[in-house]
């Protein structure tokens, strides 16, 4: 099976970036990690590529799939054949936001 030309626009930690390099990882696919927190041009480059701004976005031989999670692309993947299912675990989640973006537990208070 050929592996697909794959360019990852991604930040350097972040929840669903590390989330898609865990599924690239997990099925030993090959891929251009592209800075877009350190880098401006390949920050503008995703943008003008996708259309918009919100990250990961992941180029799999010349399709764009923007704003997208590390499940969402073995989904793709699986789906377009270009892989085939493993039984490997990923290293990481690959389906969680970054960090700052995780909603903070509060518990609920009522008022007497």
């Amino acid at each position: 099976m050929n592996k697909p030309k794959i360019i990852a626009y991604l930040k350097p930690s972040c929840g669903w970036s590390n989330g898609v390099r865990a599924v690239l990882k997990k099925y030993d696919l090959p891929y251009e990690d592209r800075d877009i927190i350190n880098d401006p041009v390949q920050r503008q480059e995703m943008i003008e590529k996708s259309g918009q701004m919100l990250s990961p976005c992941v180029e799999v031989d010349g399709r764009m799939l923007p704003d997208i999670s590390g499940e969402e692309v073995e989904a793709y993947l699986l789906t377009n054949k270009l892989v085939t299912t493993n039984d490997r675990t990923p290293d990481a989640p690959i389906n969680q936001p970054c960090a700052n973006e995780m909603p903070q537990f509060s518990p609920l208070q009522f008022k007497r």
